[in-house]
């Protein structure tokens, strides 16, 4: 268990609360974002820009990532989570060790000028993945704050950390997009019951642990409503990490791919967990923080050539 105060307790044993959060949301103040972005980040717990990327940038990506959901090797990895029934990859994580494409991306200077204006200081990539939503496979992600997890599980002390989900494929509202309660960045929800030992193990294909009471939800839900940013490929999300979050199943033929980077502020850097007896795996919770140097990803998207560029 962490040695530092733990201002977000969790995993009760009973009467979980709703705790008002102590911790800002907006650190820096200068950057891309404009005055107007920023307090709607700020109010909201989010951000949308749609059409971020260029469509060369996009296409790219995608056969990146189709290079990747059929490497073998990849699939046999530890990193890689498959659907609980049909055996489809549902995620790849630590897609920035496997991919120099996707490390372009997740070091992108104009997505970290953001992230930066964001958290105020520099940034480590925490934890990414891609989230893979085939037709008419794809199983959904149940309503959930990913801070509680990080904090529970993976001894994260603070609420500095931003998720940046980048559409590989459109986001329409029909295929399972992100859904998202604006405002419920600012209550942190206690989550009942006591972390299983290694609930990583099913909790990626299915979380149980961690998750909020329906109680919880209509409450939230009441508050401050629903929210589903849908966008052509290429459009990016911006998210705090307390904000709850969730997406259906996708039973349209049209796919759902993202890509997921989450980047904590460098002065955030992970305690010992504050709810689980041990820790999760380095490539769901990065231990071992280095600042990314900015990079531009359109000259990484000039340089890739038709071969796979996994290791």
């Amino acid at each position: 268990m962490s040695a530092i105060d733990d201002r977000y307790p969790s995993r009760v044993d009973r009467d979980a609360q709703i705790l008002p959060r102590t911790d800002p949301v907006v650190y820096g103040k200068h950057g891309p974002l404009t005055p107007r972005q920023l307090d709607e980040y700020d109010r909201n717990g989010y951000c949308f820009v749609e059409s971020f990327l260029s469509e060369e940038e996009v296409s790219v990506l995608r056969g990146e990532l189709d290079s990747l959901r059929t490497a073998e090797r990849v699939r046999q990895s530890e990193i890689s989570i498959t659907e609980p029934s049909s055996g489809a990859i549902r995620s790849i994580f630590a897609v920035e060790t496997v991919s120099d494409i996707f490390a372009g991306l997740a070091a992108d200077q104009r997505i970290l000028a953001m992230v930066r204006q964001i958290l105020g200081s520099d940034v480590y990539i925490h934890q990414s993945r891609l989230n893979l939503k085939p037709g008419f496979a794809g199983k959904e992600f149940y309503w959930h704050s990913d801070f509680e997890t990080w904090h529970a599980e993976d001894g994260m002390p603070a609420m500095r950390a931003v998720s940046c989900s980048v559409a590989l494929t459109d986001n329409l509202e029909f295929n399972g997009p992100l859904m998202l309660m604006p405002g419920s960045h600012r209550h942190f929800v206690q989550c009942v019951g006591k972390t299983p030992e290694k609930h990583f193990q099913t909790s990626l294909k299915r979380q149980e642990y961690g998750v909020p009471s329906c109680e919880q939800l209509e409450w939230l839900t009441t508050q401050c409503g629903i929210a589903v940013p849908k966008g052509p490929a290429g459009s990016v999300i911006f998210f705090d990490c307390n904000v709850m979050h969730g997406s259906n199943s996708n039973i349209t033929p049209y796919p759902r791919s993202n890509a997921f980077f989450v980047y904590n502020s460098i002065k955030n850097t992970l305690a010992e967990p504050f709810s689980a007896a041990t820790q999760r795996p380095w490539y769901l919770a990065n231990r071992t923080p280095e600042a990314i140097t900015p990079r531009d990803f359109g000259l990484v998207c000039g340089d890739q050539t038709r071969t796979p560029h996994y290791v």
